[in-house]
């Protein structure tokens, strides 16, 4: 298969949730070997070109069993999934007892068949890696304890919800510390070197099985802040290699061997820089995602300002509306707002992510420890309209050269200040989007920098509405394009000169 593509789509599955609900629906037990070819078509379908097949490795039954007794996690199972029953809770996709794929998922053969089935369809595949902790019962905690955070008796008794005892040996449990610790997992030390090369070695396997990973909380394997989470816990020190670092290691033995494997992080508090700097292909842009989908009212000139950075980091960015870690964006967001949204994180420069079920509407984020969610009937106005903007991308939007394009109006009317707007310039391809950030209409005039508009007609057609406009080029060329959207509106227009 070719490189990857510059600013590609990726496709999040629930990979178990979803095989359990095509075995409903086909009366039978399916498992990645044997999913229809119909409904690869529908995952893969043009304007992808990456599905993520999330939750696929072996869960861990010491950690299904703390997540079935565990009150906050049975908490949130009965709120996504109201009524269920242990069986339901199948362990969490990131507590990971093994590299393998779990055999009621197909197991290793069952993984290659679906890759096989995506490299038809010219799509790649991205596996998780969870570089933070694994399972108690994963095979390092007997054959390498020293790969681990210690602790002991006395932090036990202290803190029993953030230590285990397996053994004779007191370990700790995996944490972000800004919240309480992960009561099913086992925190590695990243600052040991035998684990680094561990690590190396499993992505190394990993390699052969996909074309990426997505890096679970990759920011705390940044030494200086496994540092100060964990002090003088952490036994290597911050800097054990020689300043070398646990991401460039792992990273750049494994870009060695297969250059075109991407490395993708989920990172937050503003260590995106950092991130990209050691070797990351991308990293995902909470930033964007906080200034869309939260916070009331939309902040557009932050908006601007943030689209304004360098072009060669938005190209390094993943955006999203939601994603299993987040709430449905059907759930925080009105219809017309969660259309707009996919519209400016859709035809955005850097890497855009689906997440499964996001294009039906659907309202109930499934905690990753179960295994089945709730029925909820599709909505048919947002199916339709992803339908198109995924048909946009595979007809060639989001290809060439990205430009952020000013807008103005005039001194008794600011709408236009809600407004943003941008093109693709493409040797084949040219496109214009501007959307209507606020809850209001909004009207202004949009500068387009071509410099060929003069002279003739141009045709316009929106790729989402099927409305097509006819301008006269001399007017585009010293006036601007004259928009007028209502509330949480979006154009995604195709330029084209008219035919003489």
């Amino acid at each position: 298969m070719t490189t990857w593509p510059a600013n590609p789509v990726v496709h999040e599955i629930f990979t178990w949730v979803w095989l359990g609900e095509l075995g409903m629906k086909y009366r039978r037990a399916i498992t990645l070997a044997d999913v229809p070819d119909d409904v690869w078509d529908d995952v893969a379908r043009p304007g992808i070109d990456a599905v993520w097949l999330m939750g696929v490795w072996e869960r861990s039954p010491i950690g299904a069993q703390i997540a079935r007794t565990n009150p906050a996690m049975r908490a949130a199972h009965q709120a996504a999934l109201p009524g269920f029953t242990d069986a339901d809770v199948v362990g969490s996709a990131y507590c990971i007892r093994d590299y393998v794929v779990d055999r009621r998922l197909g197991g290793e053969a069952g993984l290659a068949i679906a890759r096989a089935a995506l490299a038809r369809r010219g799509v790649r595949l991205v596996l998780d890696l969870v570089p933070n902790h694994v399972a108690p019962d994963h095979r390092w905690v007997h054959e390498h304890p020293e790969f681990f955070v210690q602790g002991t008796p006395e932090d036990l008794a202290r803190e029993p919800h953030a230590f285990i005892q397996i053994g004779d040996r007191v370990l700790a449990c995996g944490r972000d510390p800004y919240f309480p610790a992960w009561p099913e997992v086992l925190q590695l030390d990243a600052s040991h070197l035998g684990l680094r090369a561990a690590m190396v070695e499993l992505v190394g396997s990993l390699t052969r099985r996909c074309d990426g990973v997505r890096c679970d909380m990759a920011m705390l394997l940044l030494d200086d802040v496994f540092s100060r989470t964990w002090g003088p816990r952490a036994r290597g020190g911050p800097r054990p290699d020689g300043g070398r670092g646990y991401w460039p290691t792992i990273i750049r033995a494994t870009k060695t061997a297969r250059p075109d494997f991407v490395f993708w992080a989920e990172a937050y508090w503003d260590l995106e820089p950092v991130l990209l700097e050691q070797g990351f292909d991308a990293c995902y842009d909470k930033r964007l995602y906080d200034r869309v989908v939260h916070g009331g009212p939309i902040d557009v000139a932050a908006v601007r300002a943030h689209l304004g950075a360098d072009i060669s980091y938005q190209r390094r960015t993943i955006r999203f509306v939601e994603n299993h870690d987040e709430p449905r964006a059907a759930r925080v967001l009105e219809p017309a707002a969660h259309r707009t949204a996919l519209a400016a994180v859709f035809t955005l420069p850097g890497v855009a992510l689906l997440h499964e079920g996001e294009g039906d509407g659907r309202r109930v984020r499934v905690p990753v420890t179960l295994g089945r969610r709730p029925v909820e009937e599709p909505g048919l106005e947002l199916r339709g309209f992803v339908g198109r903007l995924l048909s946009a991308l595979a007809g060639g939007l989001r290809r060439g050269v990205w430009s952020l394009v000013p807008i103005w109006g005039w001194p008794d009317n600011a709408s236009a200040e809600r407004l943003l707007a941008w093109t693709w310039t493409d040797p084949d391809y040219r496109h214009l989007v501007v959307i209507n950030m606020s809850a209001d209409r909004a009207d202004g005039r949009v500068r387009l920098a071509w410099s060929d508009l003069a002279g003739g007609k141009l045709l316009l057609d929106d790729l989402l509405s099927g409305q097509r406009f006819e301008r006269n080029g001399n007017e585009l060329a010293s006036d601007g394009l004259y928009v007028a959207l209502d509330g949480h509106a979006a154009h995604v227009l195709r330029v084209t000169r008219r035919s003489p």
